[in-house]
């Protein structure tokens, strides 16, 4: 059983770092472990579709509504917490995403969303190794003061996460159904022209 210690302990092992015990104990690396693992779990989580952290769920319209334009509010869902909204139910919804809410005349959404899974053992091999290098290319500097250890984490880091987002879009692809494929992914940009 994998564990936010392990993949800590992986990172530090990539730089020649002293292993870690517990995110509580009194070292700098567990400090930095403790301080810095949620936020980089998160980033490298948001980064891509995820298979193992993509779920579906209908959202039902907010009691109070938008003070204008739009007839309903969606809060984003909490339970998983979405990390990052992916897909709309069809491209012709009008909306904006403001905050942790989706604006809309729609009267119900059919939403697909990257969860923040906390359970590390739902991972595939592909983001527990992005988290852990992710991890290491963050901690290098600050625990070995190498500029050039740092710069050769992050190298590992970006080509590690292009190998994987690969290996994981080739596994979550029909190779069947383009159309459904296509309408799987609404990127960011997708999200922000919306909003302009």
């Amino acid at each position: 059983m994998a564990s936010k210690v392990d993949l800590c302990n992986s990172a530090l092992n990539m730089i020649g770092a002293s292993n870690i015990a517990a995110f509580t104990e009194d070292s700098k690396a567990a400090r930095l472990c403790n301080q810095r693992y949620d936020f980089i779990r998160d980033r490298v989580c948001r980064s891509h579709n995820w298979n193992c952290l993509l779920t579906r769920v209908t959202l039902t319209p907010d009691a109070t509504s938008p003070a204008f334009e739009f007839a309903n509010a969606f809060s984003l869902p909490v339970d998983p917490y979405c990390l990052r909204p992916v897909n709309l139910d069809t491209s012709s919804i009008v909306f904006n995403l403001e905050g942790r809410k989706i604006l809309t005349d729609e009267a119900t959404i059919n939403l697909i969303y990257i969860a923040r899974e906390l359970d590390i053992n739902k991972y595939d091999a592909g983001l527990i190794e992005t988290i852990s290098v992710a991890l290491a290319a963050d901690f290098a500097y600050p625990l070995t003061n190498s500029v050039a250890l740092g710069n050769a984490m992050q190298a590992k880091y970006e080509q590690t996460v292009s190998e994987a987002r690969f290996m994981d879009a080739v596994e979550g692809a029909s190779a069947s159904n383009s159309s459904t494929s296509d309408r799987m992914t609404l990127e960011a940009n997708e999200f922000i022209n919306a909003r302009i």
